[in-house]
This record gives structure tokens, C-alpha cells and sequence, in this order.
């Protein structure tokens, strides 16, 4: 079983990376800053390179904070990652820009709730996770129009030759924004393989072994590299039509906010920082500018995935054979993506 809980963790940051990279590239890409490929091979060097410098402060949250250790099994975390799992590839069937981060806590909850009961969930920690999440988005809305306004104020009187400044720019904010995501989304699959080696007793107290975290690393690396193209498209050309300006206030806001939630151990929706930021930049110069419309249902969106995680977390542990049920379940879903082309 913590094979198999590894596994799934390690999918799941695959996935995580992919879908997130079209949040991180849309600005780029849409702004014809960079080639997309070599956008694509850049991020991912640096989605590798971030879990290795930065701390483990996410991961150490999810993995101590959020439950009781000695309340929960190692079932708990399978059925939470098999949640979370199914509703990415369904987002991701259908092109939703939904919340990987959110996928994971109603994963979670709603398997502590039904295999453990309330009791495993501590308040405390739940309120730690839960706030910055919901908080995050606004203060990316915020801190893009505050940014967008600086950028403004300080080349108001520039000619059109300062895009090509600020496409230039784009390949460090880019880079940054690549890190910030990857020491923030890449410590939850971390936390989840280190709880995972506590609950089987391999492990006494909260110490992320290296290899754990090249994996997870090279996991959502690897899942960068891909792209999500459909994303990528809906970002970078829906909401509105984004200028070098905008994508350079957007990257900057997204990636100084990811980072710094990362440095404190709070767990964000990197996807929902950077939509939010790039829709406060659009604000910032005219705010019919932005089509408001998509980011309703984006919201929309976020909001559901908690509680259909949560009701997908009680349909496997509802099954006839309850939490075991749920391995043999995560066991055909491993062989299933081995052999899906």
C-alpha cells in the first residue's frame, strides 16, 4: 500500500505540472516573449531545480498540520490521492482549469471524514490550509493591478520599442514564476509520500529523505515539459488580449505571492494566483478590458472541486468493501495509465 500511495503521489505531481504549466506559460506564449518549446524546457529545468533549494515548509503542513497522524491510515491517503486524481484527468478531458491543490485537500478531507471520522482533522490545521487558499486568489487580483499600475506610472512615456524590454524581462519572471510554483505544488506530493512513511513506520518524526524529493522533482518537471496546449489557449487568449506589459505584471505579482506562501507553508492554487493576477493587470488599464465572464467560471470552477473531491472520496469509501476496496481501485487506475497510450 505505500508503494502504491507513492506511485499515485508521484502521478499526481505529473499531472500537476502539466496542467499548471499552462497557467505559467500563457502570459509568455501569448505575448510571444519566447518560443514555446524552448518556454516549455526552461520551466522545467526550473520546476526541477526549486524543490532542492527551497525548504519543505508546505510539505511539513499537509504532512503534521493538517491531520493527526495517529488518527489516520494509509488507506486515508490512497482514496484522498485516487479523489483528487480523478477529478485532474476529468478537468483535464474536458479542458476546466481547475485546482489541483484544491482537488487534494477535498481528496483529503473527505477521506478523513468518512475512514476516520471528524476527529483526525485538526481545526488548527485545517484553518492554515484552508485560508491562505481562498485568500490567495484576491490577493493575486490585487497585487496584478498594483504592479500593472507601477509598470504604467513608470513607462508612461515610452514608445512601443519598450516590448521588447518587457518580453525580455519575461524570461526571469517566467523563471521565478516556474520556481515559485514547483517549491510550492511540488511539497504537497512530498508531504503526502512522507506522511505516508510515517503511517507505515519507516519514519518517526517529519524528514523528507532526498530521494523523495528528486522524485517528486523530477515528477512534476517531467509534467512541465508536456504542456497543456487547451490551457494554455484559454488563459493566454480568453480572458483577454494580453500585452507584454500585462504578462510581465502578472508573472511578477504571481511568482513574489507563490514564493512567499511557500516560505511560510502555506499551501496555494498556483493556477488560480496567476489567472487572478493576470486578470488584475487587464483591470489595471481598463477594466471592461478583461472578460469577466470567463473568470466567473473559472471560479466557479475552483469552488466546485473541493466538494466533488469530497463526494468522490465517499463513493470509494462507500463501496461494498469500504477503504480496501479503494487500494484494489487505486491498483487498476496504476495499470491503467501504464498501458493507456
Amino acid at each position: 500500500m505505500l508503494l502504491t500511495l507513492i506511485v499515485l503521489s508521484l502521478l499526481y505531481a505529473f499531472l500537476n505540472g502539466y496542467r499548471d504549466s499552462s497557467s505559467i506559460l500563457a502570459g509568455v506564449i501569448a505575448s510571444r516573449a519566447m518560443h514555446p518549446r524552448l518556454a516549455l524546457a526552461l520551466s522545467a529545468l526550473a520546476e526541477f531545480i526549486a524543490p532542492l533549494i527551497f525548504g519543505a515548509a508546505v510539505a511539513r503542513v499537509l504532512a503534521t498540520g493538517l491531520f493527526d497522524p495517529a488518527a489516520i491510515s494509509l488507506k486515508t491517503i490512497v482514496v484522498a490521492l485516487v479523489s483528487a486524481l480523478i477529478w485532474t484527468l476529468v478537468a483535464w478531458r474536458w479542458g476546466i482549469p481547475s485546482s489541483s491543490t484544491h482537488a487534494l485537500l477535498g481528496g483529503l478531507l473527505g477521506a478523513a471524514w468518512l475512514i476516520n471520522g471528524w476527529d483526525a482533522i485538526q481545526p488548527e490545521g485545517l484553518l492554515r490550509v484552508v485560508l491562505p487558499l481562498f485568500l490567495a486568489p484576491l490577493v493575486g487580483l490585487a497585487v496584478g493591478y498594483l504592479t500593472m499600475v507601477l509598470l504604467l506610472a513608470l513607462f508612461r512615456r515610452a514608445t512601443p520599442r519598450v516590448n521588447t524590454l518587457f518580453r525580455r524581462l519575461q524570461i526571469f519572471t517566467m523563471l521565478g514564476l516556474a520556481m515559485a510554483h514547483s517549491s510550492n505544488d511540488a511539497q504537497k506530493s512530498i508531504g503526502m509520500i512522507v506522511l505516508g512513511f510515517m503511517l507505515a513506520g519507516k519514519l518517526d518524526t517529519f524528514q523528507a529523505p532526498p530521494g523523495v524529493v528528486i522524485l517528486c522533482a523530477a515528477a512534476i518537471a517531467l509534467g512541465a515539459s508536456r504542456g497543456d496546449w487547451r490551457l494554455i489557449r484559454t488563459l493566454g487568449g480568453k480572458i483577454y488580449r494580453i500585452r507584454p506589459v500585462n504578462a510581465l505584471a502578472s508573472q511578477a505579482a504571481s511568482a513574489g505571492i507563490v514564493l512567499g506562501a511557500a516560505s511560510l507553508g502555506a499551501p496555494v492554487s498556483t493556477s488560480q494566483v496567476i489567472s487572478m493576477s493576470l486578470m488584475g493587470s487587464g483591470a489595471a488599464e481598463r477594466v471592461n478590458k478583461v472578460r469577466w465572464q470567463v473568470g466567473v467560471e473559472m471560479l466557479l470552477t475552483w469552488g466546485l472541486t473541493i466538494p466533488v473531491t469530497i463526494g468522490i472520496s465517499a463513493a470509494i469509501s462507500w463501496t461494498s468493501a469500504g477503504a480496501q476496496r479503494a487500494v484494489v481501485l487505486a491498483n487498476q487506475f496504476i495499470l491503467w495509465i501504464a498501458s493507456a497510450k
